[in-house]
């Protein structure tokens, strides 16, 4: 079976840390091992209308950003295909379709869907677009046959209910036109879902918990340092558990790092084991933490400020890929028709 990979992000603003570590990091390494078919890199622009339909303004001038912040760390459009959602003409016919095999009650009961409806605050007033956007997902998916997506822990529900509209178009078509996906998750616990940094369970852009890849040196500091932590003495035992300082160190942490920045220890486990005993206040922490997170973003943020400058070859990176994608796409629309019973002329 060939290995076709999907995967994308909204446009709403820059792209931060639970990005990188939660999907980011592993589009990379997949990129960069060269096991695959065919890799789509999708700029979700429609799917982010669906909450920002009075903002466009917002999500046509985010493209660039989220360009910028794709190449920062590292994937290359001369091995991953980029394209613009909106700009792919196949993809809400296809949603159209996969309407009719979706209960409303179906769509609703979506956890992922519930819980963004809840943070979003859109009272009795949620646009059919945002309830309909794990149908749109789907077809953005299966119009490219992916049957591998880079995700985070939260897109499971989503990637589930993909899985359900492929079984029932083959099987009341007799076809096996679509295909099924699976997600592929960081292996790191740490990565799935990582916090905001005012302890949030989920470091999200509307909110404003975030640490983005763009940030400087000095913004950097001042988030971390802003982390709230567990009062205590500094003798008295640290707590770990829901100790959001831990959960990034868990996530960005490695070895050598404390080779570099903080030798008393060797690991993080050996730090671990000194922070529950007491002794260790939360500032050394976040000084190491602010250390950790720093040198791993100052390259991304020094490649991305080379691209700031550079719209037009952004621009026509996603030109040359949604052109890619369109044809690609559009096979996939007619055979659907074809299986469908509705290719008349």
């Amino acid at each position: 079976m060939s290995k076709i990979i999907l995967t994308g992000d909204r446009p709403t603003g820059k792209l931060h840390i639970g990005h990188y570590v939660g999907s980011l990091k592993e589009r990379v390494k997949l990129q960069d091992e060269g096991d695959y078919d065919a890799f789509y890199i999708m700029i979700a622009d429609a799917q982010a209308l669906t909450d920002n339909a009075e903002n466009p303004e917002k999500i046509r001038n985010s493209v660039l950003e989220v360009m910028m912040d794709y190449l920062a760390v590292g994937l290359d459009p001369t091995k991953v295909t980029f394209f613009i959602q909106s700009e792919v003409r196949a993809l809400p016919e296809l949603t159209a379709y996969y309407m009719n095999f979706v209960p409303y009650s179906r769509v609703v009961r979506n956890p992922t869907v519930k819980n963004e409806i809840k943070t979003k605050n859109f009272g009795r007033s949620v646009p059919m677009g945002f309830v309909n956007y794990p149908i749109s997902q789907a077809a953005d998916i299966t119009a490219f046959k992916a049957n591998l997506v880079p995700a985070g822990e939260d897109q499971e529900p989503m990637l589930e209910q993909t899985r359900e509209i492929v079984r029932a178009f083959n099987r009341i078509y007799r076809s096996q036109v679509l295909v099924e996906c699976k997600a592929i998750l960081p292996e790191n616990q740490a990565c799935l879902r990582l916090p905001g940094t005012d302890g949030d369970e989920k470091m999200s852009k509307s909110i404003g918990n975030c640490i983005y890849l763009s940030d400087d040196a000095a913004t950097i500091k001042k988030k971390v340092n802003s982390i709230v932590t567990f009062p205590r003495e500094i003798e008295a035992p640290g707590i770990l558990e829901g100790n959001v300082l831990f959960t990034y160190l868990e996530a960005f942490a490695k070895d050598e790092d404390f080779a570099k920045f903080y030798p008393e220890f060797k690991n993080l486990t050996k730090l671990k084991e000194a922070y529950v005993k007491g002794g260790i206040g939360d500032g050394r922490v976040k000084k190491f933490l602010f250390e950790v997170l720093d040198a791993e973003l100052t390259p991304i943020r020094e490649r991305r400020e080379k691209l700031a400058g550079k719209a037009d070859e952004l621009m026509r990176i996603l030109e040359e890929g949604t052109k890619k994608a369109n044809q690609v796409a559009d096979a996939t629309l007619e055979e659907v028709k074809n299986a469908m019973g509705i290719n008349y002329f």
